[in-house]
């Protein structure tokens, strides 16, 4: 009995505190599920579904993605997964570098909430002072 293996590239991307794997199968239409169901389903807006989208879109590339992603919101997720399916596909043909760099599709956003310090009351507001 053997079993039939199925080739996939697989990446990480990240945003915030969300972080993605997508795996990329070469596939007739692009297809997405995110954490075992589909993007449309997942996400509560389209909004989030054609940020996820964009680097396949923007490429025209055909790949069946299944991505698991956790941390964050809606919006860090599908910047992530872009992130990841921007790698992935940087890793399959890395002619389309230099398209993704230009959109950004391939820069890991580091901007992140700042932590709290003590003494204040969030990472940078002091307390109210009174004079008297």
């Amino acid at each position: 009995m053997t079993a039939t293996k199925q080739t996939y590239t697989e990446a990480v991307g990240r945003r915030k505190t969300a972080s993605a794997r997508a795996r990329l199968v070469p596939a007739k239409g692009a297809s997405m599920t995110v954490n075992g169901k589909p993007a449309d389903e997942y996400f509560p807006k389209g909004l989030f579904v054609k940020t996820a989208f964009e680097s396949l879109t923007s490429t025209n590339s055909a790949y069946a993605v299944s991505v698991h992603v956790r941390g964050g919101g809606h919006k860090a997720q599908a910047v992530a997964i872009r992130h990841a399916i921007s790698r992935a596909l940087n890793e399959i043909t890395p002619e389309l570098r230099k398209d993704l760099k230009q959109r950004g599709f391939l820069k890991r956003d580091p901007r992140a909430k700042e932590r709290k310090k003590f003494g204040l009351k969030k990472a940078r507001r002091a307390p109210q002072w009174s004079k008297r």
